[in-house]
């Protein structure tokens, strides 16, 4: 049986705003993804942890100067608990991508806002080991038995 493949990667944070709204892509701070990764499958939890570039941060703590606007922009923000497969997990999905580095071609994704909530709670609580074991928990109850 393949180990499990543990990936962590750091997006950095950008400032791509622009005055044409064709090219205005805002702000966005650094992004963390954990990939459990195993049999071209992969479970990956994603935050926003709102970590932003040294002139956003300063422009904000001038536009927003109250602790709990302050508080609020620069808070972590869980964004996906979410799955990458080779192959359709329910009836009717369709790939999101047929040039998936996960899967190494198609690729059928699904995700939840919500369900990322409570790894977040997990990380703040246990860290990357309690992370990785919950993302096994939901690697196994997802893909197990599509190893049989």
């Amino acid at each position: 049986m393949n180990e499990f493949e543990k990936e962590i990667v750091l997006i950095p944070a950008y400032d791509k705003r622009h005055k044409d709204p064709k090219k205005n892509y805002g702000i966005h701070g650094v992004e963390l993804r954990f990939y459990l990764k195993k049999d071209n499958r992969a479970i990956q939890f994603v935050l926003n942890t709102n970590w932003q570039l040294p002139s956003v941060t300063n422009e904000m703590l001038n536009k927003y100067p109250s602790p709990k606007e302050v508080e609020l922009l620069f808070c972590p923000v869980p964004y996906d608990l979410g799955y990458h497969s080779p192959v359709p997990m329910y009836d009717g999905q369709e790939p999101i991508s047929d040039n998936c580095e996960i899967t190494g071609g198609d690729c059928y994704y699904d995700g939840s806002t919500l369900a990322a909530e409570n790894i977040y709670k997990i990380l703040l609580y246990h860290g990357s080991d309690g992370v990785w074991k919950e993302l096994e928990r939901v690697w196994r109850d997802k893909f197990e038995r599509m190893e049989d």
